[in-house]
This record gives C-alpha cells, structure tokens and sequence, in this order.
C-alpha cells in the first residue's frame, strides 16, 4: 500500500484531531483572561478554609444596603431649589404704574376719587412698598411632586448668589397675597381711597419663586456623590476570618472587599498567559474526557467524522453563548437554554450520551461564566430532568410537559438554593426568575432545531420515521402495486419486530420502519418471489444457482432503491444486513440433492452482508426469518410454532450471525417470547387442552 493510501486513510482521524484542538483553542480563547478568586463564601455560611488574614491594606466597602439607606436618608433630608425671577418684580410694578397713571386720567375727567387726585404720590408709594414686600418675600409656584409635603417641607431660595432655606409656610402664593391685600389695604392701609388701586392690583401678582430642576439635579448627585462607599480599613496581618466561623454581614463585606481589591490590583500584576495556560490545560482535560467517552462508549458516534464535529459543535456554541453573556452586563447567564442540548441529542441516539454531553457542556459553561456553583447545579439539575421527561418529539402535548417540567426544576431549585443562602423570604433575589423563564422558552427551539440538524447531519428523528411510515409514500405506494405480497410479508415483519423491540427497550419506530423498506428490492422482478406467485413457478425453468442469485439480488436492489429515494441511511443499513451473509438455503440444499458429487462454491449462494450489528437489525433479521417460514406450515399447533421459532434462532447463532450484534441472550430470550405469542395469534393456533 503507498503512503498516498495510507494519508487517505488516516485523514479522517487526522481531520478528527485537528477539528478537536482548533474547539479547544477556541473555547480557551473565549475564556476570561484574568485570575479567579479562590475562596468561595456566602452569607450565613461556615468558613471552611484556614484562618484567613489580610495580606494587605485595603478599605472595607459598605453593604448595598448600607449605602441604600445612607442614600435614602441623604435624599429624604435633601431640599430642592427654587430660583427668584428678579425682573418680575419690576415688570409688574412698571405695569401697576401705567395702570394707576391711566385710571388717574379718568378719575380727574370724571371728577371722582378726589383724595386719589389730590395726593397721587400717597397711593403710589404705597403700591410700590406693598409690591416690593410681596416679591422680595416671594411668590412661589410648587411642583406637583412638592405640593403634599407639608408645611414642614423646606426649600433652598436662590436669589442671586445667596441661598436661604425657608419653610414653604413662611413663603406665598398667589392667593396669600390676594388675603393680605385685602386685609392690608383695605383695613390697615389708612388710605382714604383704597378700592381706587385694589381693581388694579388684579393681573400684577404672579409667581417669582419657581423649580430649578436642572441646579436641584446636579445638587443633589453631588450630596449622593460625596457618601463614602466605605467603611474604615483592614491593615495587613489583621483576621478577616477564622476557620470554622459563620459569615456574617460584617464579614461577608470584609470578604467582598478583600476579593474587589485581590480582582481589580493584584490580578492585574499576574501575567495572563499563565491564566490561558490554565484554561487551555482545563479545556483539554474536559474535551479530552468527552472524546474517550465516544470512542469508547459511543462508538457509532466516534467512527463519524460529521458526528464527532456535530457533539464538538454543541461545546463550541454554548461556549460563545456564555461569552456574549458575560460581555454583556445587561444579561444573565441564566437566559442560555442548556437543555436544548439533551433533547436534541437524545432524540438521535441514546440517553446516556445526552447526559454526558450536557455535563460536558455545562461544565465548560461554569469556568467560562462569573456565577457561582448554584449555576453548575441547576444546569445539570435541569439536564436530567430534560431527560427523564422527554418521551418523543413528534407529541407536542408531552414535548411542552417537558418544557413545563423543566420550568418547575429551574424555579424550586433557585428558590432552594436561595433559601439556603439567606435563611429567610424576605431577602430573596427574585430578579433571577425571568431569565429563567425566557430560558425556558428558548428551550422550544429544541422542535424546529431536531429537522434541521438531521438534514445537516444526515441523522433520522422520529419525526422522518413517522413520514416514511405512512403507506402512501412513493416507495410504499409502489411496493403496493407491483409486489402486493411483499408488502403483506413485510406488514407483518413490521408488527412482529416492532413488538420484540418494545419488549426489551429498543427502538419499536427504527425497526417498524425498516420492516416495511427491508424488502423493497423486490419490485424489480416481484414475480420471483413466493408470497407474489398466483400461477407457474418462474424457478422451474432455472438453474438453482441462476434462482439464488435472482434471489439475493433484491438486497443490492433494494438499496439502490433507497438511494434513489434518499431514505437514510440507517434503513440502508437494514436491508444490508436483514439476511446477514446466511445461505439462500432452498436452492442451496437442491443443488447438493441434485448433484451430490459436483463440487461447486458455497459463497454464490450466500447473501453479501454485514451481519446485523444493532439489536434492531438483529429483531428484523429473526422477524423477517420467522414470517416467512411460518407460512409453510400448514394448520399449525403452538409446539409447532415453538419449535419453528428455537430452530430458526438456533440456526443464526450456530451460523455466527448474531456474532456483531449488540443483543444479550436474555434480551434474546424476551424477544423469543414475543414472537412465539404473535405467531401463535397470526396463525389462529387455538388453545391446546391436556388429553
């Protein structure tokens, strides 16, 4: 063989390889690129660690809560400003002024307020005061988020550069000086005249005194500014805590402190490539640990190049889901719907590599993510309930039980885990839950994402199992009327195996569906075969070694049948291996009758093969065996089943064709069972009373 040949075929296990490192340079890439905090610490708690002392200076910060009520008490003590309008004050008195000065005219012409005529200056001078005091004391015009607040409330009056605070009841509105006009001018004025200018004092108050929303809002960041985020300092060498002692608030802000200032300084002094060393080391232990697992226990998977790439693909995804979350503050890790990746995979192959897989991920998700272990928990927590719920995708009334399932875990494992933290409801973070709410509708995407990664990846779900099984199909439909025989046959073979198949866990659908392809090779000469014949034999006029090969060309037919049609894949299979390589032993054991002395080679009267690997191709090779012989016997009674059903086993397994399959002797057993009760019932075997 030449090198050439040889790269040939090592490439796919070359291109494995490199797929694999290229998943894990990039996951380690998308990895945080600072060191990770070693202790961890929560609330009410026992320290588990050593003696932990202050292995340098650093400032204690103040609790949330702390600040919060420092910032309530600050805002609850804080008074807006109001701003006089100087220029108020003189508009209006210019305007009181040309006012008087008019109705002085028409006085004089209409002879009336004599007193008013005679000393003018008086009630002027009077006007200006009375305006002057009002405007100097103020006219204010309140906010509406200030009318309630009593008349308590305080508020600092800017006018000009000064700044006075002053109760609201000691400053005006514009009714209190209408009442004090009234009562000043009319009753303490002295004036003998005073309803000449009260009509004119009608439209000259107005308020002076008004929000200044932008100065009160800058103020007043500035007071929340100057509240210290800290509270006093640990020096080096000092306890922040012993071993065995229960974290308390004071202490949990110790620890807070102490891990801001190990993150923010002492991180930054430590040289990254070492960090990326770590979780590329980390990465390739995880990653490494998966693909042993495959080519171990998910053989079927690891001998797949584009099944290898599709379970790297899942580590890959969630691994930038997660980094995209963290970049961004505004989101929560808990959105990710991670168990969209048992269901899917579970749908294509089996629960325990659905289990596996969803570790694997989770686990790469948890060093990738700054939450804590409650998220590594509630991921797997989760996962398996995903995967203990989850019956079949083509159920939509069970696949959102799932969903429904799979919310009620999230939810009480958060309110658990939080219970656990803080001891009490009161305190609980419920700002968790709708990120996992919007998890678990993400999580439907699991439906529309099944057909379309088994059209990427040539995978066969339930859901293209259903489709193939309906009888109208175009391969069906054909089979129907070119070979109707065939097709009762292969009904038959498809209610037998289906049966064996449930009884011992496989999977009823696969082999259902392939019972009613396994023989579609028959089309091309239908007449060739027993169950399609009404008349002459078309046998009698062939050579026995011309019958068998007429006979086993239906397999090669028949997969070039289904190629055609593109049925997947795993069908192709089952016609392969449906006869395994067993003999045609008809006109096998005829040609030695006829010729007993003729030596002629066994292999042309065998089937091409593989063996049957799978126990569903296993189930289909003893079903189509057992349907078709039992058709010889004539009036049968239930030893006769019996003893059709032990001989044909026992000559698969004398004849090695069980040797690659994958079915135990007491999965064998069970099966046997079934078949006998079914054939029984086929064949109208009645009860057999003792003599």
């Amino acid at each position: 063989m030449s090198k050439f040949q040889t790269t040939l075929e090592r490439l796919p296990n070359i291109a494995k390889y490199i797929t694999v490192l290229l998943v894990i340079l990039f996951i380690s890439w998308l990895s945080p690129n600072s060191v990770r905090f070693k202790y961890l610490f929560e609330k009410g708690q026992t320290w588990s660690y050593e003696d932990l002392y202050a292995p340098f200076d650093f400032e204690i910060k103040k609790s949330q809560q702390e600040i919060a009520l420092e910032t309530s008490e600050l805002e609850g003590e804080f008074s807006p400003y109001y701003q006089i309008d100087k220029q108020i004050a003189s508009v209006k008195k210019d305007e009181f002024l040309q006012a008087f000065n008019k109705e002085l005219k028409l006085a004089k012409i209409e002879q009336q307020y004599k007193d008013v005529i005679d000393r003018p200056y008086k009630y002027k001078k009077y006007a200006s005061q009375f305006i002057d005091r009002v405007y100097n004391r103020g006219i204010i015009a309140l906010e509406e988020e200030h009318v309630n607040n009593g008349q308590n409330f305080v508020i600092n009056v800017v006018n000009g550069n000064s700044v006075e605070q002053k109760n609201i009841q000691n400053i005006n509105t514009v009714n209190d000086v209408y009442q004090w006009l009234d009562d000043s001018l009319l009753y303490r004025s002295k004036l003998e005249e005073p309803e000449f200018i009260f009509g004119l004092f009608e439209q000259t108050f107005i308020p002076n005194l008004s929000f200044n929303d932008t100065l009160t809002k800058r103020l007043r960041a500035e007071e929340l500014n100057s509240i210290s985020l800290t509270k006093g300092m640990l020096e080096k060498g000092e306890l922040i805590i012993a071993k065995d002692e229960t974290i308390t608030e004071d202490i949990y802000q110790r620890l807070v402190s102490y891990q801001a200032h190990y993150e923010g300084e002492v991180v930054e002094q430590q040289p990254q490539s070492y960090v990326l060393l770590g979780y590329f080391l980390l990465t390739s232990l995880i990653v490494g640990i998966f693909l042993l697992y495959l080519q171990y226990r998910a053989t079927h998977v690891y001998d797949h190049f584009s099944r290898v790439v599709f379970m790297l693909l899942w580590l890959v995804v969630y691994s930038y889901f997660v980094y995209i979350v963290e970049e961004n503050q505004a989101l929560s890790a808990y959105l990710i719907p991670f168990c969209i990746v048992p269901i899917v995979i579970k749908n294509f192959f089996d629960e325990r590599l659905a289990l596996f897989t969803h570790i694997v991920v989770v686990l790469i998700a948890s060093y990738l993510s700054s939450l804590d272990y409650e998220f590594t928990f509630m991921q797997i927590l989760a996962g398996i309930v995903a995967i203990l719920a989850y019956t079949d995708s083509r159920d939509w009334s069970r696949f959102f039980f799932t969903i429904l399932y799979i919310a009620f875990a999230y939810l009480f494992a958060y309110l658990g885990l939080s219970l656990i933290k803080e001891g009490t409801f009161s305190t609980l973070d419920f700002s968790v839950y709708p990120w996992l709410i919007i998890n678990v509708f993400l999580t439907l995407l699991a439906y529309p994402l099944i057909p379309l990664l088994e059209r990427l990846f040539g995978f066969t779900s339930s859901i293209t199992l259903v489709e193939l099984s309906d009888l109208n199909r175009p391969l069906l439909k054909e089979l129907s009327l070119k070979a109707q025989g065939t097709l009762q046959h292969s009904l038959q073979v498809a209610n037998l195996s289906e049966a064996a198949a449930s009884a011992i866990g496989a999977d009823a659908l696969l082999v259902k569906v392939a019972a009613l392809y396994h023989d579609i090779g028959k089309m091309t000469k239908p007449e060739m075969y027993i169950e399609n014949q009404s008349g002459k034999n078309p046998h009698d006029n062939l050579t026995n070694l011309e019958s068998a090969k007429l006979i086993i060309e239906h397999v090669e037919e028949g997969v070039k049948l289904a190629k055609k049609h593109r049925l997947p894949q795993v069908l192709i299979e089952f016609i392969k291996t449906h006869h395994g390589d067993t003999r045609v032993e008809y006109f096998y054991r005829k040609e030695r009758n006829e010729h007993p002395k003729k030596q002629f080679d066994e292999s042309l009267f065998r089937y091409p093969g593989p063996r049957p690997q799978s126990k569903e191709e296993t189930i289909l090779m003893i079903a189509d065996s057992l349907e078709a012989a039992s058709k010889s016997l004539k009036n049968p009674t239930g030893q006769d089943i019996d003893k059709l059903v032990n001989s044909i086993i026992a000559g698969k397994i004398t004849n090695g064709q069980f040797t690659n399959s994958k079915i135990s002797f007491d999965e064998l057993e069970k099966c046997i069972k079934v078949f006998k009760q079914l054939l029984r019932s086929i064949n109208h075997v009645r009860i057999e009373y003792p003599p």
